[in-house]
């Protein structure tokens, strides 16, 4: 038999679609396991260590959010190797809700992704592998590239298309920080959190000045590239690499 192309975990109280979506993922070549309630969730990432987990909002004992926030807690047993939350395991939730208030609390409650029902497998499954490759972390020399775009964290060094950019501390971090979650769309609390270790209390037009600072250097310095940092309107920002690439 063939190497399953990865782990997965499928997380939903309603068995037609836990089957169907289980079928489906092994047809396309994963190994699947799956559970109806946020503790059989939890036992089974701790018994399978999956690579990724699909996961409903709405479970009987307790919503995905907090299954996830379980996973994210610091050191816990959940991490995929056990160690704790410096090797997340990746989230992709399923959910009926699709206002942008929705969609923020499941990206900052710890999620990489959304998929709302009713939903197209062929959308879950691309959507499943683009946060698999994401989730590969950097080149194996540390560096994080995207398209023409480098940033070499033990260099402190970011170019574009083999130009300098300089960047101060704190925007070389959030560009770090947008390059690591490559296509994913981050929100303002989650930047604010990751890059300034802010709570919630914070003011998230910090963000909002230094997304702008680091896109002028980044993108507008680089002529007739495409550009790398888009705003998802209601949602938060996105560095997205050009097609083809990943």
């Amino acid at each position: 038999m063939d190497m399953p192309e990865a782990s997965l975990l499928v997380v939903d109280d309603e068995p037609n679609i836990r089957e169907l979506l289980s079928a489906s993922l092994r047809f396309v070549g994963f190994k699947v396991v799956s559970a109806a309630s946020g503790a059989d969730a939890l036992a089974a990432v701790a018994r399978e260590r999956p690579d990724l987990v699909v996961l409903d909002v709405m479970l009987p004992d307790m919503t995905g959010f907090a299954v996830v926030k379980r996973l994210r807690e610091e050191s816990g047993p959940y991490a995929r190797n056990g160690s704790g939350a410096d090797d997340r395991l990746p989230v992709l939730f399923l959910t009926a809700k699709d206002g942008v208030e929705d969609k923020i609390s499941g990206l900052t409650a710890g999620g990489d992704d959304y998929v709302t029902k009713p939903f197209s497998l062929e959308e879950l499954i691309a959507r499943i592998r683009a946060i698999l490759r994401r989730s590969g972390g950097p080149t194996d020399d540390g560096r994080l590239v995207a398209g023409d775009l480098e940033l070499d964290p033990v260099g402190h060094q970011v170019l574009r298309a083999g130009r300098p950019v300089s960047l101060s501390p704190t925007e070389f971090k959030l560009l770090a920080y947008l390059m690591a979650n490559a296509d994913r769309v981050v929100s303002k609390l989650q930047i604010l959190d990751h890059v300034w270790a802010y709570d919630f209390g914070g003011d998230l037009s910090i963000v909002e000045s230094y997304i702008s600072y680091v896109r002028r250097k980044v993108d507008s310095g680089a002529d007739g590239a495409a550009k790398l940092i888009h705003t998802v309107r209601g949602v938060g920002y996105v560095l997205r690499r050009p097609q083809g690439q990943g």
